[in-house]
């Protein structure tokens, strides 16, 4: 049974990572999730917990003072998606409603980020 968000949420991502930061933006531009705030983790927002480390574990979610990582972060959040004003966006609610899809394609994520960082010549760790 899918979570229901009715208070503020966050979203922490690596905004160096081209995929991060896309999702970021079309999150915050086309999911019509109101109650969504969303954080680059370069920028050191104080909600980060001390150690995390986005190399691993990924993106978060925290509402209600609750950390949700990874794979379970990206398909709360798009269990929350309603009506998509995108349509990359929709692709992405479908495929990451699942949450079992969910952790099998997010580790491929995670490769394709570290991927991605070494391209761009950019340190995969977020320092806290």
């Amino acid at each position: 049974m899918p979570m229901k968000f009715d208070s503020q949420m966050i979203f922490i991502y690596d905004g160096e990572c081209p995929f991060c930061k896309h999702f970021a933006e079309l999150l915050e531009l086309k999911s019509e999730l109101t109650n969504l705030e969303i954080k680059n983790a370069r920028d050191c927002p104080p909600e980060i917990p001390p150690g995390y480390d986005m190399d691993i574990n990924g993106a978060i979610l925290i509402q209600n003072q609750k950390f949700y990582t990874g794979p379970q972060a990206i398909n709360l959040i798009c269990n929350q998606i309603k009506t998509p004003s995108d349509s990359l966006l929709s692709f992405l609610k479908i495929i990451f409603k699942s949450s079992s899809r969910t952790s099998l394609i997010f580790p491929l994520l995670i490769r394709a980020r570290r991927i991605a960082l070494i391209v761009k010549g950019v340190s995969r760790k977020i320092l806290i």
